[in-house]
């Protein structure tokens, strides 16, 4: 009986000292933050070409950079925890503040305040660095299959609670197709973009659209809704894989050119 209760203990002991899946990777986040508190803390300054040497007198105001868009992406990939070991590994290079599972399990991967690596090349009207202004939500889903019930429910349990932290505009709750469309396609055509604007997150066209000027300006358009327009073809896929899903192309068509007008009136 001794024997059992000694080789039980050896394997409770084993176990309760096993290697967490995520150990390193927080190990690493943990690390990463001291580096950052001490550069904050940090009152040193470095003397400017003319020979003046700044001096430190601290304000009392002053507060974090907040987040001013939200990106919304889907992984590509197999599951939920496969995202997750990618946005854990230093060699990939890519990372996001949330990821949502199909089953709508939400996984918090970094604080809001810092910057993930998740826009990459991207830009939006004038910010070229969408990642130091963004929020970065991942959907788990392969692109080619839809959006399950749970994981659209929790996204908007999410944008509602993020939306309201940060006082981010609606017309900045955009996807990673909008910010890249010479490069990305998500969160695909399958996303249900009008109803997360019905909910309040994002613009949609209106049920009746007018019908747009005869000098109306497609590419100034497009360049004031937030679109990169240098590859103008490009723009408008991105522009209609967002808003028009049935027809994604570049065919500026009137549907298309009406459409553009009614969002770009909405900014």
């Amino acid at each position: 009986m001794k024997k059992y209760l000694l080789y039980f203990f050896v394997i409770t002991i084993i176990s309760s000292c096993g290697t967490h899946p995520f150990r390193s990777s927080e190990k690493s986040y943990k690390s990463q933050l001291r580096g950052f508190q001490k550069k904050l803390s940090s009152k040193k300054t470095t003397s400017l070409e003319n020979g003046i040497n700044p001096e430190w007198i601290s304000t009392v105001n002053f507060n974090l950079r907040k987040p001013n868009f939200i990106i919304i992406h889907h992984t590509a990939q197999d599951s939920l925890q496969q995202t997750i070991r990618t946005f854990t590994l230093p060699k990939t290079q890519v990372s996001a503040h949330y990821v949502i599972s199909d089953d709508g399990k939400v996984v918090q991967m970094l604080n809001d305040y810092l910057r993930a690596w998740h826009g990459g090349n991207a830009s939006w009207g004038k910010n070229t660095d969408i990642n130091s202004t963004s929020i970065g939500i991942e959907l788990d889903n392969n692109g080619t299959e839809p959006f399950s019930d749970n994981q659209i429910n929790s996204l908007l349990a999410l944008l509602s609670r993020l939306k309201k932290e940060y006082n981010i505009p609606t017309q900045n709750i955009i996807a990673h197709s909008d910010i890249a469309p010479t490069r990305k396609s998500d969160p695909s055509v399958l996303f249900p973009w009008k109803l997360l604007a019905d909910s309040g997150f994002g613009v949609w066209s209106d049920n009746e659209i007018k019908e747009a000027p005869q000098d109306f300006n497609i590419e100034q358009g497009l360049r004031i809704i937030g679109y990169d327009t240098r590859n103008l073809s490009s723009a408008i896929k991105a522009f209609k894989l967002h808003y028009i899903q049935t027809e994604v192309n570049d065919i500026l068509d009137p549907k298309t050119i009406n459409t553009i007008y009614c969002i770009y009136k909405k900014q």
